[in-house]
This record gives C-alpha cells, structure tokens and sequence, in this order.
C-alpha cells in the first residue's frame, strides 16, 4: 500500500501538475455541481424522501454555538426535515495548528458573535468534565426538541455555568458509555459525508460550514422552493456597522498575507482591492509558501471541500474560478524568486494578483519564461532588470520572514491580514477571506475610538 506520506509528497511534485490540475478542475466546476444536483433531487424524488438538511453540532466548538442559533430559523423558514447529529473531536487530520486553531476559533467567534445576535464572551475553553455533561444531556434528547436544548445548553457551557447544565441534566442524562458511542456514530455520519468539523450543514452532497455558508445553503433551498410562503426574511444576516467607503487623512497598514496556490486567496484579491480602493490603508502584500510547499498534508476529502468551496464563494462575489493550473513547486518558486525585486518596485499586489489570475482563471503555468516577462512587461517594469533576479534564492529568506510574522498572530492559513496603526503599533490579525469584512469593522472602530 503506498503511504500517505509518499501520495502527499507526489502531490506538490511538477511532473504530478496534470493530474492535479485536473482534480482542482473537476471540483471547482460549478456546471458538475449543478449536474450533481439534478442527479440528485431526481434520486430523491425517485425514493420519496424528504428534503432533509443535516447540522453537526460539536459543543465545544465556539462556531457552534453560533450556527446553533440559527438552526431553528432554517427549518421555520424553509420546508424541510432538519436532522441534528452530535459530533466529537475534529477529524486529526484536517487540523494542521491544532493549538493556534483553538486558540483561533475562540478569539474569531469572540470577536464576530455580536454581529450575528449572539451573546458569546468566554475567554477560555470549558472544563472537560463540563463537556462530557452537556454531551450527555444532548445524547438523549430527542431530535424534535434537540436544538431548543443545544441552545441552552451552549450558553451554560461557555458561560461554565455548572449549575445549569446539572439541572437541564436531571432530565436529560445519558451514561458515560452512551454519550461515547453517540459521538462515534456522530463522528461516522460526518466522516461518511467528507466532513470534518462541527458547525456546518449538509445538504444533497454539498456542505455549508458555519454561519458564513447559510447564505448559500438558503440560496440551494430557495433553487428548490422551499421557502415558506410567508417566510421572505433572509436567514443569517450580520449586522456590519462599517461604511462601504471610508476618507481618512490618517492611514492603517494593511499587511496582506496570500499564497500561490490558494483558491481563497484568488477569491480574496478583488476585496483586497476594494479596500484598497475604498478605505484609507496602506496595503502591503507579504506572500508565503503554500501549506504544501511547507510540508503539511490535506486529505483529499479536505481538498475538494476546500477547492468547491472557494469556487462558489468566487461566483457569489463576482470572481468566478475558470480553468485552474496548480503552480506547485518549480512554477511557485520561480514566480516567487522576482517578487522582492518587483514589490520594491511598487508591484507587489499587482503581481501576485497577476499570477493568482493565471492559475485559478486562465490556466497558465506560471513557471514559464515566456509568461513572466510578459507579466512583467504588463506591470511597466524593465524584464532586463527583473529578470536577473529570476531562480535566485533571496526570496527564501523573505517569505520565511513573511510566515514567522503570520504565525505570530496565530495565523497559519492563507489568506490572512493584518492591520496596524501608522507606525506599526496594534497589530490585529485575522484568517481568511470570510474575515475580510472585519478588516473594515476594525478600521472603522478604530478612527471612531
């Protein structure tokens, strides 16, 4: 049997590009997606089953206990068969900073919560022992009436509110070897269905993780029509308080933080841009390697979720994914061996944008000659200059320096940010292009402090 070790080493391998490219292709694709559908609802139709969405609920998760607030909104809502599953630990495999990723999550639902209505404030994770109570109590309750009891059971255990957990429990109690063996058969239905984490729903062969995938989980419901006559208010709809367009004389340091290979940093550019266009910051692009090239490994189930994810989160922001080619490897480290000459040029951002552009929607390799004094050209830069610079090894050091940064505030995906005052003072980081929007709130608070 070949090893995981050896199919993850073969992955980020040049001469693998072809297959892989093809991989990335098959999951971005949205016409198979709708193909997938249709094939679908027609076996459901087949069998008369209704239409059934499943939420995994994980209680010591942080994003769980705001996704559980709107689970109820969506079975109101909308006529289907909502199904809740206990789960347990995350899948090892899928967490590659298990210590930076909890203390990630608290700190993330800790600063988003207000937005979506949800009173969260804990500063720790709870006890164990508090966990395995509120796991019992959600063992035995029965699936009508589990997500009115989740709720209360979630705000007593990131309020450590052992009290309250005991009273819910004198009615609802399952043994130690219950509450186990429900959390396995939890565990199963989520592995079963190539997920990995709680907080998320599943429906028709697709997942919506967290209360930032409702929006489409509503819009498949709605293709369907399935939303309740009477039902026109949307499901889950932060409350921003930050203005589309923002004028300071005074400017924050914006420090942006993609990688090559990433489908959410192609995804991330155009509201890169927007900021920068839009609020008074100073954007400074600081690239790193991509996870694989730093060797971490993503199970294939990870991948694809991954890959269709980021491709509709690019169609719903108007930066579709088109034809993909993966620059692992040789293409990455030669278009990255210019960069330092180019972003001391002024044409950092505009660079990696270029690159971002031709592996995730026009399918170049951008590792050939040919393409990068083209781009060069394109960016009014000197090829003749740049060029000497070209598989050169000074760009190491500087996306080491870049990661080392981007890890010391508990970021270790892509995209990330960070924003800090003019002179480099607070420093506030955050992961993801689903954050982007908290990049405004921030600034926007802080002019208004």
């Amino acid at each position: 049997m070949i090893s995981k070790a050896f199919i993850n080493f073969m992955s980020r391998r040049t001469i693998f590009a072809k297959v892989r490219n093809k991989v990335m292709n098959t999951y971005a694709s949205y016409d198979l997606i709708k193909k997938a559908r249709v094939a679908f609802e027609a076996e459901r139709q087949e069998k008369q089953e209704p239409h059934t969405v499943i939420y995994f609920h994980k209680v010591d998760d942080p994003y769980s206990a705001l996704t559980v607030e709107y689970v109820e909104k969506i079975a109101s809502i909308f006529d289907v068969l909502l199904k809740p599953v206990l789960v347990g630990e995350e899948n090892p495999e899928t967490v590659h900073e298990p210590t930076l990723y909890s203390d990630y999550c608290l700190r993330d639902v800790n600063r988003i919560a207000d937005y979506y209505g949800v009173a969260f404030s804990s500063q720790t994770y709870p006890e164990k022992n508090l966990v395995n109570l509120a796991n019992s109590i959600l063992t035995v309750a029965d699936e009508s009436d589990f997500t009115s009891i989740a709720k209360k059971v979630s705000k007593a255990l990131w309020s450590h509110d052992k009290k309250t957990l005991e009273e819910l429990s004198t009615k609802h109690k399952a043994t130690p070897d219950e509450a186990l063996k429900k959390l396995e058969q939890g565990n199963t239905i989520r592995d079963d269905k190539d997920y990995y984490f709680g907080s998320a729903f599943y429906y028709g062969e697709e997942l919506y993780w967290g209360v930032d995938r409702i929006n489409h989980l509503e819009e498949r419901l709605d293709e369907l029509g399935l939303r309740k006559d009477s039902m026109n208010k949307s499901v889950c709809v932060p409350n921003f308080k930050a203005p589309d367009k923002l004028e300071s004389e005074y400017k924050f340091n914006l420090y942006y933080y993609p990688s090559l290979n990433s489908p959410y940093t192609f995804v991330s550019v155009t509201g890169v841009q927007e900021i920068k266009d839009s609020y008074p910051v100073n954007l400074i692009t600081k690239p790193v390697l991509p996870m694989l090239m730093r060797k971490m490994t993503i199970p294939n189930f990870k991948a694809k979720y991954i890959i269709s994810d980021a491709a509709r989160e690019g169609l719903k922001k108007n930066n579709p994914i088109g034809k993909i080619y993966s620059p692992l490897g040789k293409p990455a480290r030669k278009a990255y061996s210019i960069f330092p000459i180019i972003n001391e040029a002024g044409k950092g951002f505009e660079y990696i944008n270029e690159l971002l552009q031709a592996s995730f929607y026009d399918g170049i390799n951008i590792g050939e000659d040919d393409y990068l004094k083209s781009t060069v050209k394109k960016l009014g830069l000197d090829w003749n200059i740049i060029s000497k610079k070209l598989g050169s090894n000074d760009w190491k050091k500087v996306l080491d320096d870049n990661l080392k940064d981007m890890y010391s505030g508990n970021c270790w995906g892509v995209p990330s940010f960070k924003i800090t005052d003019a002179n480099g003072d607070n420093p506030f980081y955050v992961w993801g292009q689903d954050r982007m929007w908290l990049l405004k709130e921030e600034i926007y608070k802080r002019l208004n402090s």
